[in-house]
């Protein structure tokens, strides 16, 4: 019996299932929106949620103009309190992956400053307004082809999606739902 056993082991060893989903949760952050299949998006979701969460919980340290502070000891605070988050963020997270834009060209993304400067002021005001979490959502597409597992797409909330006639779209999400 697996009592009191969280997580799902997906026929692999520790240090497999740590790599996958560090990659997934790499091109998450790089892409905004992935597609997996539906276990692999649900426990994906717990990772990208606890990564945000350790950004935004600095709160209004995150978004603030260090430069602009007076007070010596605040200004440290801050700082100290960033590089802590980041640094956290930074056990898990790649430090850059590779993107390849639509015209062909190539270019390396730092995945920690995305997270950082990015995704996480999206949610500020969600995390002040104590709705603690909801950032990705998961949302069902259509069956994988070839073993036909069910799909589950990851895209960002702050575009909305609607729901097609084959089921519904884990997304990095904002407010709207």
């Amino acid at each position: 019996m697996r009592h009191q056993k969280a997580g799902r082991k997906f026929g692999r060893n520790t240090s497999h299932r740590r790599a996958m989903f560090r990659n997934m949760a790499g091109n998450l952050v790089l892409h905004e929106q992935i597609k997996t299949t539906d276990a692999k998006a649900k426990e994906l979701r717990r990772i990208a949620e606890r990564l945000l969460t350790k950004a935004i919980r600095l709160g209004d340290d995150l978004t603030v103009d260090v430069s602009k502070v007076k007070d010596e000891t605040e200004r440290a605070r801050i700082l100290s309190a960033r590089l802590h988050a980041r640094r956290q963020v930074a056990r898990f997270l790649p430090k850059q992956l590779v993107k390849t834009n639509s015209d062909g060209t190539v270019e390396e993304v730092d995945l920690i400053h995305k997270l950082f400067t990015d995704l996480a002021p999206r949610y500020i005001e969600r995390a002040k307004a104590d709705k603690g979490g909801g950032y990705t959502r998961i949302i069902k597409v259509n069956h994988r082809r070839g073993d036909n597992a069910s799909g589950y797409a990851t895209p960002s909330r702050t575009i909305t999606y609607g729901v097609n006639a084959q089921g519904r779209r884990l997304c990095l999400c904002c407010d709207d739902g």
